[in-house]
């Protein structure tokens, strides 16, 4: 209990560069955690200035395979908002639909691969007996429907195309809404009973947090006013006010903080912020794993993404099913004066921010893109510090510790490389 020594676990491969987390305990005592994150820059914001404003969404959603429906369907509304385009009700829908199956989809990947090993007490999938052979069959079943919901909608699994400026150049076929509602209806018990796993959770750790999330009637991902657990609510043109840019030495990616504190985004802010805003199937059936929200254990988030992924294959059989979609052209922007757009998001791990300026040719002069990840950072640290305190309290050693490090980590979910795997662990003591 009063050694001093460092965790050092290194080159975490991410989507998005590589990263490590060293943690300091002195004296028995975690005094520092620092996840030091080394991207490749990639220099997006960059590269779409002098590009016209209809070019910008195929390219920023580029930025992440596994994410792009959410990057492209935030980087239409910011190009929309900056050209005084006004959507359609059917396209802020299939719009809607498409982030939706982009949440079920990642969600299921991180959750059913990456963190049901932990809860099985195995390393991997590939380890479970032959006897659950069923549970890797289910989670196969349930992100595979999110690819065909992304099909459907977007034209393709990743990188969709049909979404665009204005609205959609194509709109869902008969036959593909009839495929999808038909998987999406198999696959809902699947997720419902995984939901269930995920609410036997073995592990807890509790850290009064400023959570920060879309909110509005109707639990959406695209549309809404900001609210902050603190009390704060915005508008989405006013996000970027509240929030500060901290440079971090160590780390190549830039961090933020909510109104100068470290706060919260993705599944768990969500259904603190609302839970009456679910889709009723979903809150009926789930009923009793909602109990535990508004929740403060960072290990919900887990439990928030399996809620929410019954929830958006609920609302998305209830709007395939009620709806018949018609043919119509994109809105056309109209280019002759200056303007300055806003884009905000819910992507799976949570607040995704766009906003993009351009000229009176419709040429874009500037833009910003803050990433979930980035939001979540030094929140990420400093759970972490506490969590490795209590860990120390209950006289847990240096190599379980390590494990259970790698286990916070993943509840927050930072990135798909970063959930699946930490290398190598070096240990250097101090006596």
């Amino acid at each position: 209990m009063h050694k001093s020594f460092d965790i050092s676990l290194k080159n975490i491969s991410k989507i998005e560069g590589h990263t490590h987390l060293d943690i300091a305990v002195r004296k028995g005592e975690a005094i520092s955690a620092k996840l030091k994150i080394s991207e490749n820059k990639r220099f997006y914001t960059n590269a779409i200035k002098g590009m016209p404003y209809n070019g910008v969404p195929l390219r920023v959603a580029r930025i992440c395979g596994t994410c792009s429906p959410a990057h492209l369907s935030c980087s239409c509304e910011a190009v929309e908002r900056a050209m005084g385009i006004e959507l359609s009700e059917q396209s802020k829908l299939l719009r809607e639909i498409l982030v939706m199956a982009n949440n079920i989809r990642d969600h299921a990947m991180h959750l059913y691969f990456f963190c049901l090993p932990d809860i099985m007490g195995k390393d991997s999938v590939l380890d479970f007996p032959k006897k659950q052979d069923y549970l890797i069959h289910n989670a196969l079943h349930v992100k595979e429907v999110g690819n065909t919901l992304c099909n459907v909608i977007g034209g393709r699994s990743v990188h969709p195309t049909f979404a665009s400026v204005g609205g959609f150049t194509e709109i869902p076929s008969k036959e593909g809404i009839k495929k999808a509602i038909s998987e999406l209806k198999e696959a809902r018990q699947f997720a419902l009973d995984f939901a269930g796993t995920f609410h036997e959770k073995d592990l807890s750790f509790k850290r009064e947090s400023n959570f920060v999330a879309l909110a509005g009637k109707k639990f959406s991902y695209i549309d809404g006013v900001i609210m902050a657990s603190s009390g704060t609510a915005i508008l989405e043109e006013d996000f970027r006010k509240h929030l500060e840019r901290v440079v971090i030495p160590y780390s190549t990616s830039t961090a933020f903080e909510f109104d100068f504190k470290d706060f919260m985004v993705g599944a768990l802010a969500r259904v603190n912020m609302n839970k009456p805003g679910l889709n009723e199937k979903t809150r009926k059936d789930c009923a009793e794993y909602l109990k535990a929200f508004p929740s403060n254990d960072i290990f919900h988030n887990n439990l928030a993404q399996a809620i929410e992924i019954v929830h958006c294959i609920d609302r998305s059989i209830e709007e395939l099913t009620s709806h018949d979609f018609k043919a119509e052209k994109p809105v056309e922007a109209k280019i002759g004066k200056e303007g300055i757009g806003v884009g905000v998001v819910e992507a799976p791990r949570g607040t995704l921010y766009h906003m993009v300026a351009v000229d009176k040719n419709g040429i874009v002069n500037k833009s910003e893109i803050i990433i979930p990840t980035a939001q979540n950072l030094i929140h990420m640290e400093k759970t972490m510090v506490g969590f490795v305190n209590e860990l120390l309290r209950q006289g847990m050693g240096k190599q379980k510790i390590s494990m259970m490090a790698e286990r916070l980590i993943r509840a927050y979910d930072p990135c798909m490389s970063c959930a699946t795997h930490f290398l190598k662990i070096d240990w250097r003591e101090q006596r």
